[in-house]
């Protein structure tokens, strides 16, 4: 009676396992993916400096703070991606996004810009997402601790 109770324990433990592994992975190519459009639009804007500060300035918003956005996208994404401090990252690029969605896509009578405003809201759900659960296990959150 104990083998088997024993044999469906390992068979659990193994599947959890797997699980776990699946799990891991999918996290961490989900953060990749999810900052990957940061890093890209970050390194986009540095090399269209000019360009990039014009358009903010035509919608409002002070060519002045691209480097500070130019910093938020390339080093939250680049932290994102490697799993660091990444609840607190992840709701400052939430609020980030959000911000962006509102300044620069609320022109809702060009379908372009209404999609991009909900890409923007469906990106932030995905930061809210990291918030609350966090990096999982592949990452330098859950690095161990000296």
């Amino acid at each position: 009676m104990s083998t088997k109770i024993e044999t469906v324990s390992n068979f659990n433990n193994t599947a959890a396992k797997s699980r776990l592994t699946i799990k891991s992975a999918a996290e961490l190519l989900g953060r990749v993916l999810i900052a990957g459009l940061f890093l890209l639009s970050g390194i986009g804007k540095i090399t269209a400096y000019a360009a990039t500060a014009g358009y903010m300035t035509s919608v409002g918003v002070p060519g002045a703070v691209l480097p500070l956005v130019i910093i938020t996208e390339v080093f939250g994404s680049i932290a994102i991606m490697l799993g660091w401090r990444t609840r607190i990252v992840s709701l400052l690029l939430a609020g980030f996004t959000l911000l962006t969605g509102i300044f620069f896509h609320t022109n809702f009578s060009d379908q372009v810009q209404m999609i991009m405003f909900m890409k923007n809201v469906s990106i932030t759900g995905a930061f809210l997402l990291l918030t609350v659960n966090g990096a999982g296990p592949l990452s330098l959150d859950n690095k161990p601790r000296k």
